[in-house]
Parts: C-alpha cells; structure tokens; sequence
C-alpha cells in the first residue's frame, strides 16, 4: 500500500511526525516497504492545501515554521475545511492531530467517524474520541474494512497499547497501574528535594511541562482521562469518567514528603484498574507511598511508567516519555507501520 496522508491539525505533533518521515524515508522504505506522500493538510489556524500528486513536505514545514499559511505554498487547492479535506481529497489515511475537548470529544470524534465512514484509515493521539467512545469507533472501522489506531493518548510515544496488544498477546491482563502524568511527576520530584509545591509548580510551568491553568495535571484529570482508554481497550471492560475515583497532588505538603523519605516510601500519582472477582472494575487516580522497591518508586522527573498485570509474567513495566513533540509524533509512526504491516499480511 502506498499512503496518501492527509493532516487534520497541522500543529506540534503533526510537524513532529512529519519531520521524522522526512528524515527517516529512505529506512522506512527499505526495512519496511512503507512508502508514503503527504496530499493534503487543514488545519484550523493554518489554512489548508490538496495536491493529489503530492506535497512537499519540507516547504510545507518551512512554510509553517516561518509563520506563513498554507495558502502561501506555490501550488494545490486552498480553502477546503476538515470535513471537505477527509471526504474531497484522494487521501487514503487520515492523520488526526487537532485540540479536542476532551470530555464531547469534538471536533476530532466527527473527525474521526467522517474518515471511517469513508472507508479511510485513522491515525490520532486525540484522548477524546477514546475516551468517549474508543469500542464504538474500533467496530465503525471493523466494520468498514479499515484501520483506527491511537498509540500516543497515553504514554506518547512510549508503546503501552501495542504492547499490551501485540507483545503481551495470549496473557490475561487483570489491571494495571501507572505514572500517567509526567508534570505531576515533575513537581514530586523537585518536593522530595525540598522544593514547595507552589515552586515546583511554577519551575514545571517554566518548563513547558504544565500549563498556564494547570487543573489538568494536578488534579488527576489528565491521568484519569488515560485510566479510562486502558480499562477500555486494554482491559476491555467499559468505564466512563464517572466510575474512576480521583484526587489529586494539591494537598500534598513538603512535610507529607519528608515522612514518606524516613519510612522509606516515595509519593506518586498512580493511576491503576483492577479486575475484581466478581468481573467488576475498580478505578482509580490517587496519591500513593510506594515502597521503594517498587519500579515505579524509581520512575523520577516528567518520565511515565504503567505495570500491567499479567497471569503468564506477573507484573511487566515499561517506563518512557510521556509527552513531547518527536515522542509524540513517534507514536503515529508506530501505528502507521501497523497498518502497513496488517495490509501486508505481516501480521
């Protein structure tokens, strides 16, 4: 198969991916016969351009990088919108990379319906839609022969759904939990330092790690957005924001840390899922002392870790970035590649 891609939202990510399909062509055709152009592009902020021969990937980064439109690029069809771009154009996979609300999902769930319907293959690192309605969206593409994939809503670039899909194949995985929310995981650190929260807050906010209005991260909605896309596609059980009991690091004081340090513990925010008895779930983002023999005690700075839990292996950890532009846009080469290899048969 040859990709013809099209970009909704052509942002941080977006141009993250790109550059790494740029430097990284001649290898991805050779070790896996994946061959790929880019046709269309709309983003909200940015304009849009089609060409069904193809763009130039590098002028269209240049283009976007030195603040110009896309409707400065020398050649193509301008002005078509999202809908029109995934419907109108000879694209044959959809790259979804716009803001989405995370609680309605939108507009990255019409988005992605609009490009299923199609019959076109979905890329995206948008947490609403999965969130939303992760089950239904993977029927819609079963159901239309194609492929909806979304490695980067958890942990970016670091593989927890592939690899509890493909390489944790023919275990029972009966729950998980994990270090979801690197900039909490920031300001944890820098406290056990002796930092306040206050200045670790502001540090992690200097650094680009949390937000202007960082009620996301820590108060645990970030993480508890990523609790429920697990116990979903992982797990396979069907929760909604409403069944994950959260709090978050806010009432964390220095005191709280230097006790934790004399009984040899350390504070995370953990976001975990368990399988009960009785097929039920229980769900949960809260403050935790781990022992410190625990691996995810050890998991520092704005790194993530997940443990998932396995009847074959036990307990298997994979620690990484969770957060980043090339990480991010790493993620959608990674589910790229599995679509070439499931159209190939590879699998």
């Amino acid at each position: 198969m040859h990709f013809k891609l099209a970009f909704i939202g052509f942002g941080t990510v977006g141009q993250g991916l790109t550059e790494i399909l740029l430097e990284k062509k001649e290898m991805l055709a050779e070790k896996f016969d994946f061959h790929w152009i880019i046709v269309a592009i709309s983003d909200t902020m940015k304009g849009s351009v089609y060409d069904e021969r193809g763009l130039d990937a590098k002028k269209i980064l240049a283009l976007v990088k030195s603040g110009k439109k896309l409707d400065n690029y020398s050649s193509g069809i301008k002005g078509m919108d999202s809908i029109e771009t995934i419907k109108k154009t000879n694209t044959n996979t959809i790259i979804e990379v716009t803001f989405t609300d995370v609680k309605t999902g939108e507009p990255a769930l019409t988005h992605i319906k609009t490009a299923l319907n199609a019959k076109k293959n979905v890329v995206s690192t948008n947490k609403g839609p999965v969130v939303k309605d992760a089950l239904n969206l993977l029927k819609l593409a079963e159901k239309n022969r194609v492929f909806y994939s979304f490695e980067g809503v958890v942990l970016a670039g670091t593989p927890v759904i592939n690899l509890a899909k493909y390489t944790l194949a023919g275990n029972k995985i009966n729950g998980f939990k994990g270090i979801l929310n690197g900039t909490t995981n920031y300001i944890l650190t820098r406290m056990e330092e002796g930092t306040s929260y206050e200045d670790a807050l502001k540090k992690a906010q200097e650094l680009g790690y949390a937000e202007a209005d960082p009620t996301g991260d820590i108060e645990g909605l970030d993480a508890l957005g990523k609790v429920v896309i697990l116990t979903n596609v992982v797990l396979e059980k069907k929760i909604t924001w409403k069944d994950v009991e959260r709090k978050g690091i806010t009432k964390i004081s220095k005191e709280d840390v230097e006790k934790a340090k004399t009984e040899g513990k350390r504070w995370k925010l953990i976001g975990s899922a368990e399988i009960l008895k009785d097929g039920t779930v229980k769900a949960k983002v809260w403050p935790q002392k781990l022992p410190l023999n625990d691996p995810l005690a050890g998991v520092c700075e704005a790194t993530n870790a997940l443990t998932f839990y396995t009847d074959e292996l036990g307990p298997v950890t994979i620690i990484g970035p969770g957060a980043g532009r090339r990480e991010t846009g790493y993620a959608l080469l990674i589910d790229l590649l599995n679509i070439n290899r499931q159209q190939r048969g590879d699998f």
